[in-house]
Parts: structure tokens; sequence; C-alpha cells
């Protein structure tokens, strides 16, 4: 009857709190007193409640006696199958007074409720830090044990949390579980679906301080600050030279030991990064997907467009820093400095003769092979320089 009249006769003498059955009143007031008199014969671990040591010896069976009649999946607990339900009946019964957002458990809206009240009730032994949520507070304990209890079934690779196993494994069995209602690319990590959406959508939430622009991604904001600050926090150990980014050291890196894992399926040239590949893959494909807006024409790289934009703009924002010379291209500067500097990087396998320009170098070559790539429409002839067929050329005339 008292689900009926509301009547909760019994009482707690430390909080107040009301209940329908003493029983229940008795178990809450061990809440208080840390009385946990029901321990797991396995593993130790003790409960307040008779129930809670019951679910947790599931975990040690594997037993999942609940069953979800929609999808079909398992659970070892009542309640979790009814918070489980409400994912297919939307239902979220509990609701921020603050925000009046919605939560499927009550729990997750307590836990919000401290968004609000700043509330951090859990902290670290070791370091003080605070948590709002206990199971970040021990999964954070774990950097200072060095704790991984959960591990892969299949590499054997630790982790500290549950969560990142079950993230670790699609690795294993390629799952996408998360997929694009746009263009149903399919993606293995919910972070990076919402990431993708951006694309669709043309958010970019994150924006620069000091120039105000913008980007899609946190890290790449924060990549791109690096370039007001001129800070380069990773450097080469072997020629000292410093990035902004580290992905672009170990691409770097490269250059010393000689890698190239990326390989033309075409023609089978190789290249140490990736996006070098992208664009030598459009060489056989004929693609050139970025256009000048001054003019049309057309390249298979956007960097291409860049360098292309100053022929209509006549920047040259490379400076020689000894005669003050201009250059539209880096390496056109580059080049020019060997002017002063003497310097001859390339030299000729054969007889050992140095050049400036690799350029220069490689004709140089075609002495000692014989080769001469350029040859003429009209009477066949060929040469070792395109300058020398230009010039026969007008023979034809």
């Amino acid at each position: 009857m008292r689900t009926h009249t509301g009547s909760k006769p019994y009482s707690c003498e430390e909080c107040g709190s009301s209940f329908t059955h003493k029983q229940t009143m008795l178990a809450h007031m061990q809440t208080h007193t840390g009385e946990k008199p029901y321990s797991c014969e396995v593993c130790g671990r003790a409960f307040t409640h008779k129930c809670n040591l019951v679910t947790h010896m599931r975990t040690h069976t594997g037993e999942k006696p609940y069953s979800c009649e929609v999808c079909g999946r398992n659970f070892t607990c009542k309640n979790h199958l009814v918070v489980h339900i409400r994912e297919h009946t939307g239902e979220k019964p509990y609701s921020c007074e603050v925000c009046g957002y919605y939560f499927a458990r009550k729990y997750n809206m307590l836990r919000h409720m401290r968004t609000h009240t700043g509330e951090k009730p859990y902290s670290c032994e070791v370091c003080g830090y605070s948590y709002t949520d206990k199971q970040n507070m021990l999964q954070h304990m774990r950097t200072h044990t060095g704790e991984k209890p959960y591990s892969c079934e299949v590499c054997g690779r630790a982790f500290t949390m549950k969560k990142k196993v079950t993230i670790h494994m699609r690795k294993h069995t390629g799952k996408k579980p998360y997929s694009c209602e746009v263009c149903g690319h399919a993606f293995a990590h919910k972070c990076s679906l919402v990431t993708h959406m951006r694309t669709h959508t043309g958010e970019k939430p994150y924006s620069c301080e000091v120039c105000g622009s913008s980007f899609t991604l946190k890290q790449t904001m924060f990549a791109h600050m690096q370039t007001h600050t001129g800070e380069k926090p990773y450097s080469c150990e072997l020629c000292g030279r410093s990035f902004t980014h580290k992905c672009n050291l170990v691409t770097h890196m490269r250059t010393h030991t000689g890698e190239k894992p990326y390989s033309c399926e075409i023609c089978g040239r190789n290249f140490t990064c990736k996006n070098h590949l992208v664009v030598h893959i459009r060489e056989h494909t004929g693609e050139k997907p970025y256009s000048c807006e001054v003019c049309g024409s057309i390249f298979t790289s956007k960097q291409n467009v860049v360098i292309h934009m100053r022929t209509h703009t006549g920047e040259k924002p490379y400076s020689c820093e000894v005669c003050g010379s201009y250059f539209t291209h880096k390496q056109n500067m580059l080049r020019h400095m060997r002017s002063h500097t003497g310097e001859k990087p390339y030299s000729c396998e054969v007889c050992g003769y140095y050049f400036a320009q690799k350029y220069n170098m490689l004709r140089h070559m075609r002495t000692h092979t014989g080769e001469k790539p350029y040859s003429c429409d009209v009477c066949g002839r060929a040469f070792t320089m395109k300058k020398n067929l230009t010039i026969h050329k007008r023979k034809h005339k």
C-alpha cells in the first residue's frame, strides 16, 4: 500500500533519508558506517549490499542473464538493461534543473550537475588532483601505479581503461561502427565521425586568438599557433634542424635514413611523404583539382597554385641575405645562394665533376651515357639538351 500512499515510515538517523522498507533503511545505514559485510571469494572485493555481490560475481563467471529483446545484447545487471533499452526508445527521463539537458541515466545527470556547481568530490591521494567523476579519478590513479588491468586478447597489449581495449580491438576486427549519414563513410572512432561531419557542414569551431583563422581540429589550431610564436619544439638529432610539427620531423628523418615508405602502384616510384605520392599519382591520372582564380590555369597541387599566383601578384617572398635579390620560389633562392657560397653539392659519379645545380649534373651525365632525350619531330635528330633542339628546329621553319 505504501507504493500508493507514498508512506516512508523508516528514516535514517544520520541524514534523514526516508525509506519504504526497514531492510532498505538498514542497508542504507552501511553507507555511513562504511561496513561492507559481503565479500567476493574470488578477488576479495567487498560490498555493502548482497545484490551488488551477486552482480559482481558475474564478472568472474561471465554470466549475462538479462537480454535486450531489440538487439539481443546481454547484460550482467537488470538496471544496465533498463538503461540500454532507452538507447532504442530515445527515452531520457532525467533532466538538469539548470540548463534543461536530458539524460537516460540519473547518474549522468548528477555528474552533469557538477559542471554547473564546479564540485569535484573525488581527489587523487597521490597528487591531490580532483575529479567530478569517481571513474575518472580511478583511471587517473593508474598513471601513478602503472596498473593496466585490461589487455587485448589478440596481441596482448595492456590498457588502463576497458573502453580503450574495446576501441583497440577494432584494429584487429576492422569494425567501424560509426558511419556518416551524408556520404556513408564509416569510422572506428566516434570522434573521427564528429570531425568528418565538419567536412560536410563546413564547421570550424577552433579559432586562432592572434589572427582569427578557424580550424576543424583543435590540434591543428594549436599547431598553427606555433607559426605566430615561432616555436619549433621538434628537432632532428642528426642535423639539428627544427620543426613546428612532429609529423614534419618524422618525414625529415627519412632524408637521413633514405626510407621511402610510399610507393606508386603504377610506376613503382617511391616517396618519403604520402602527400608527394598523392600529387605524383595525378601525373598518371591527369587530374588537376586546383585552379587559378585569375587565369583559370589548373594544377596538380595546391602549392603549385600558390606559387603560380605570384606571377599575377608579382610577389617575391624569398630574398637573398647577401645581395638582396628577391625570388618567387624558395628553391630558386637557395640555388642562387650557391653563387655566393660557391657550394657545389652535386657530383658526377663517373668523373667526380661538381655542380651547383642538380639539373646541370644530370645534363653532364649524358656526356658519359650518350643519352639524347630530346628528338626532332621532323627529321628525328636527337639532342642531349632541350635548348639545342629548340635551336635546331628553326632550320625547318
